[in-house]
């Protein structure tokens, strides 16, 4: 099973200023997060960051802000799931899935049928810190209701490697798949006929 660029969310977990210094190899995390953010514009794969306590750890790293600017998600819990789904998963518009205006006064002849909703973007390529932590609870959180979840692993770290290791056995125990960020890219772009396949390979390389 592979990754579908056109079923895919990416969502980068607390890339966080107070944070990130006291991760374990942070700066390689950061740089594939910077990575996917810049493939997922180039492919049109949508995307969110979530940040955990921004008061206290401050906003996102810098190098990520400006990709992430306006899809940044505020959490308290480390589970962010929650704050994620109406993002991954947004309800209907209003007179979608369901009858609009007098239609259930009409006899069931002349009643129009609804057609089902479209599918969503259900495959969830996630990454981030502390992955033992808040990567974990949310992955967690996004296998619960039924998202495939796709863990970026060289995009993610803790302050300890046996954390950020534990972790990773942990995610795969559950069902989550775990990737490499090169992985999400060629995934993405199938072959190298893609339009986008140059500018894509030239953040890789």
């Amino acid at each position: 099973m592979l990754m579908q660029a056109d079923e895919c969310q990416l969502v980068l977990v607390d890339y966080q200023q107070r944070l990130m210094p006291s991760i374990h190899a942070g700066a390689e995390a950061v740089a594939n997060a910077v990575r996917l953010a810049r493939i997922a514009q180039l492919l049109e794969v949508p995307f969110w960051a979530t940040e955990e306590n921004p008061a206290g750890l401050g906003g996102t790293v810098a190098d990520l802000q400006p990709l992430v600017a306006g899809r940044v998600l505020s959490k308290i819990a480390f589970d962010g799931s929650s704050v994620l789904i109406p993002k991954l998963r947004p309800a209907a518009k209003a007179g979608q899935g369901g009858q609009g205006g007098n239609a259930r006064s009409l006899p069931k002849h002349l009643q129009k049928a609804v057609p089902p909703p479209a599918p969503g973007r259900e495959s969830i390529v996630l990454a981030g810190c502390e992955a033992h932590v808040c990567l974990l609870q949310t992955a967690l959180g996004l296998l619960e209701e039924e998202f495939e979840v796709w863990v970026v692993t060289d995009a993610c770290s803790s302050r300890t490697e046996r954390s950020r290791d534990a972790a990773f056995d942990r995610l795969a125990g559950a069902g989550a798949e775990l990737v490499t960020t090169e992985m999400v890219a060629f995934e993405w772009l199938q072959d190298a006929e893609h339009p986008r396949f140059k500018d894509v390979l030239a953040l890789v390389k």
